[in-house]
């Protein structure tokens, strides 16, 4: 009867549908993509239901693809595309995609850690909203400021590490949250020792390359992860002179500006506190640091860069009239409160108000030896100075050593540092509740 639909029609239908469309046809694309971040190069296999049009250029690749097995090989500005037609699907492949950094294994419980290329493309990390690097962006230089992506003035709130060959365990994304969310800490400074005259050179940079700088690079990929700011820190306490090992700080900072110049988190710190009295900003200090900033810039253009200052980062007011001719760079000052108290202050009130860009990378709230007479008071002094003043600063140190700078306890599994004060040192609390204050917790 004309109209009416048999159940063997039905049949006839299904099995032709089976054969014209393309099993669970949803414009739907699955791959799986191996990149070989040396060639700049990268292999998709794609296995999907839809089409297939490819357009290229410098920055971009856009593939709408078809048939069920397709291979699309693609280099910085060229994509080659083998593939058949009918109907579309569009995915796009910017060149930050297939840019891929090392992926870093955490450090095993001996402190060492490797370095390992992606095998895959990996999500990346849901970030709350208002996480400082998506919040705040590139930062910059501006008079005598940092500001942030916007023109507005910016403050970094961190702390740094010890020696990270010493306590490589604090290199933990897990306890970085905790200083992020917990604590209002923007930024971890990570402090690598070059050399140590004193006993533990074994553990330092130039003893132990691969392992100091796999440490550096599994801490950058945690802050990465967290939208944190990173200062990596050429920590040469000893020798005293930046100038000793020029080619090795110009091949160390080359290297993590070439992996990471395309990211606004990275500030690069190139010698902490130079020292010695022979050691002067303008016949060592100054040409040691244009040396590298020039190595640094050929690969970022426009990241914030510190300068340490003679007599252990306490001669800013030397660089006046004399400064770097680089326009995002500031001037390290570090003090330790008991210390260093007024006559140091006013030096920075002095120099920020000739429009010397100045950060605090280092400060304690004891004495200069580190394991001494903690002075509360003197360290609010600095506080109140360097928040009038908008200057960014980090606490001296994450770790658990016995003494008072520490901010936490004897014990204390750095790998994965609770939240709250039950940890914490008089030193600890002190700093936790400034860097919450500033934050807004």
């Amino acid at each position: 009867m004309k109209g009416k639909i048999t159940a063997s029609s039905l049949l006839f239908i299904a099995i032709m549908m089976m054969f014209l469309m393309p099993v669970g046809f949803k414009n739907s694309i699955e791959k799986r993509a191996s990149i070989d971040s040396d060639s700049n190069q990268s292999t998709i296999n794609t296995t999907v239901t839809g089409t297939v049009k490819t357009t290229s250029n410098a920055n971009s690749t856009v593939t709408t693809t078809t048939t069920l097995n397709q291979t699309t090989t693609t280099t910085s500005n060229q994509t080659t595309t083998t593939t058949p037609t009918p109907t579309t699907v569009d995915t796009t492949t910017t060149k930050a995609q297939t840019d891929k950094k090392p992926v870093v294994n955490p450090p095993s419980p001996n402190g060492s850690a490797s370095v390992n290329k992606p095998t895959e493309n990996k999500p990346a990390e849901n970030k709350p909203a208002g996480t400082p690097v998506s919040a705040h962006g590139q930062l910059s230089v501006k008079g005598a400021d940092i500001v942030d992506q916007k023109g507005n003035k910016f403050q970094l709130l961190g702390m740094s590490t010890h020696g990270i060959g010493w306590f490589p365990d604090i290199i933990s994304k897990s306890s970085f949250k905790t200083l992020r969310d917990d604590w209002g800490c923007n930024a971890i400074r990570l402090a690598m020792y070059i050399e140590e005259i004193y006993g533990g050179s074994e553990s330092c940079y130039l003893a132990d390359k691969t392992r100091n700088k796999n440490l550096i690079i599994n801490g950058i990929e945690h802050c990465l992860e967290l939208d944190m700011y990173v200062i990596v820190d050429w920590h040469v306490l000893n020798p005293g002179n930046p100038t000793t090992h020029t080619a090795d700080a110009k091949a160390f900072f080359g290297e993590i500006a070439k992996n990471y110049g395309n990211k606004p988190n990275i500030i690069y710190e190139l010698c902490n506190e130079p020292n010695g009295n022979s050691v002067t900003w303008a016949n060592q200090i100054k040409p040691y640091c244009e040396e590298v900033i020039k190595e640094i810039r050929k690969y970022d253009p426009d990241a914030i860069i510190v300068c340490g200052t003679g007599t252990w980062s306490q001669d800013i007011d030397k660089v006046i009239g004399n400064t770097v001719s680089d326009k995002n760079t500031v001037y390290a000052l570090h003090f330790y409160a008991d210390t260093h108290r007024d006559d140091l202050r006013q030096r920075l009130q002095s120099c920020y108000n000739k429009g010397l860009p100045v950060l605090v990378t280092e400060f304690g709230t004891c004495d200069a030896s580190g394991n001494n007479k903690y002075n509360s008071s003197e360290t609010q002094k600095w506080f109140d100075l360097m928040d009038k003043l908008n200057v960014g600063y980090s606490n001296w140190s994450l770790s658990n050593k016995s003494e008072t700078a520490s901010v936490f306890t004897s014990g204390t599994k750095l790998s994965d540092i609770k939240a709250g004060t039950s940890q914490l040192t008089e030193s600890g609390k002190l700093i936790r509740a400034q860097l919450r204050k500033r934050a807004g917790l």
